[in-house]
């Protein structure tokens, strides 16, 4: 099952780079992962609604380009399921077995376009709290590494 982690910005500090460099090498016995960053915009800080859309807009097309319709697409997003990681694992096996082509997407500082929202098969949420899109990056390939662990049976997840 090819994976594809497209995330909003830049992956700057190095702690965050080498945490995600740790379970991308993790991950390569178990499938072909890749990040792709997508060009983040300048956030409009206490700018208007309608700046704020725009730049979610922007963002929104980048990411939306670099989908196919086959694509199962899982937004990150903090009004997503929440799931243990027994469930995650769970989601992630039948999209192993079929070879699937599974998009996860990780917004900018902004979030999600509408658009983008739409178009995602799963929405997910880590928890209700927020955190910085470079950590979620490490979370979320902690979770995926954590859930093919489970999946082949081994020892990682205890």
């Amino acid at each position: 099952m090819p994976i594809l982690i497209m995330a909003v910005g830049k992956q700057r500090e190095p702690f965050y780079k080498d945490a995600a460099e740790e379970y991308l090498q993790r991950l390569r016995p178990y499938c072909k992962i890749a990040v792709r960053e997508i060009k983040d915009e300048k956030d409009p800080g206490d700018g208007s609604e309608a700046q704020k859309q725009k730049v979610l807009a922007l963002e929104g097309e980048r990411i939306l380009a670099g989908l196919t319709p086959q694509d199962v697409v899982v937004a990150l997003c903090i009004d997503g399921e929440q799931q243990s990681s027994e469930a995650f694992s769970a989601l992630i096996k039948p999209w192993h077995e079929q070879s699937r082509n599974v998009v996860f997407v990780i917004g900018g500082s902004l979030g999600l376009s509408d658009a983008v929202m739409k178009r995602a098969d799963v929405k997910l949420s880590f928890s209700p709290m927020t955190f910085p899109h470079q950590l979620a990056r490490v979370m979320l390939l902690e979770q995926i590494y954590r859930s093919y662990k489970i999946n082949a049976g081994e020892r990682y997840h205890k």
